[in-house]
């Protein structure tokens, strides 16, 4: 699967997993028919429609099957309506004063259940977990008990590798490459991928002055992600001009390295 079919295969696949998801589980509408306690929970909005669907997906998923993974499922997903829902409570509304009482009272209620969520989880074993509780709490028992986990089969999923290497990123750059290389290897052929793991790659490779590896990166981020706000033609003009490089060639080994992501077939290269 080359690079230039991917945009087709995202669509395909956006089309083929929503068809599936239809057929799966019910639309939103169909949630809150069902379960109206769940889509009572916040008061109606225009704004952040698609973080509260996330919660009431989350919070259904929570309530047929009541696990560590689904309330993980559901702190992720209140976190991402919380974020969204502050912003908007900082629009002023000049006739409509009540806008911003309303949203000011849904970041509360999502703070209170993010605070419930976490207090009910705090002696969970589930990776995903223990890893949230060290980077929200600094829970240092919940660290230890993460970091104990690492070369287990636990952890052979991308999103823990990149985890273990936010946790080794300020002293071990080393160990931190290979950690991301290894979260490449581990993605299945067309699944999405974490643009973090680019953009730390760039980043490593910046500080180190390895300004061509830099370039690399920074190219796959954009190519996979044109429409990162970070990323510009005129980021590549002033990098490669500031630095005297052959963009031509490292283009290609951007491309390539790309697809074999795209493919699973990425191989980390030696640190």
């Amino acid at each position: 699967m080359k690079f230039n079919k991917l945009v087709l295969i995202l669509l395909f696949c956006t089309f083929f997993f929503t068809l599936m998801a239809c057929e799966n589980r019910p639309n939103f509408a169909e949630l809150c028919e069902q379960n109206t306690k769940i889509c009572q929970e916040f008061q109606e909005d225009t704004w952040c429609k698609r973080e509260r669907v996330e919660v009431g997906f989350a919070n259904l998923a929570d309530k047929n099957d009541a696990n560590d993974s689904n309330k993980y499922q559901q702190l992720i997903a209140y976190e991402g309506y919380e974020k969204c829902m502050l912003h908007a409570s900082k629009i002023e509304h000049i006739k409509l004063k009540v806008k911003k009482t309303i949203r000011i009272d849904n970041v509360v209620k999502a703070r209170v259940k993010i605070k419930a969520l976490a207090l009910a989880t705090q002696n969970s074993e589930h990776p995903d977990l223990l890893f949230f509780h060290w980077s929200r709490y600094l829970n240092e028992h919940s660290l230890n008990k993460f970091i104990a986990l690492e070369g287990s089969e636990l952890l052979e999923k991308p999103n823990r590798q990149i985890n273990l290497a936010s946790y080794y990123a300020k002293h071990d750059i080393t160990k931190t490459l290979n950690l991301l290389y290894h979260a490449l290897e581990l993605y299945p052929s067309d699944a999405a991928i974490d643009t973090e793991i680019f953009q730390s790659l760039a980043s490593i490779f910046s500080h180190k002055k390895e300004h061509k590896q830099a370039y690399i990166w920074l190219k796959i981020l954009y190519l996979y992600s044109p429409k990162d706000s970070n990323i510009s033609h005129e980021t590549f003009v002033s990098y490669f001009k500031g630095n005297n490089l052959n963009t031509e060639f490292l283009d290609r080994v951007a491309k390539k390295t790309l697809n074999n992501i795209i493919e699973g077939e990425f191989k980390a290269p030696r640190t």
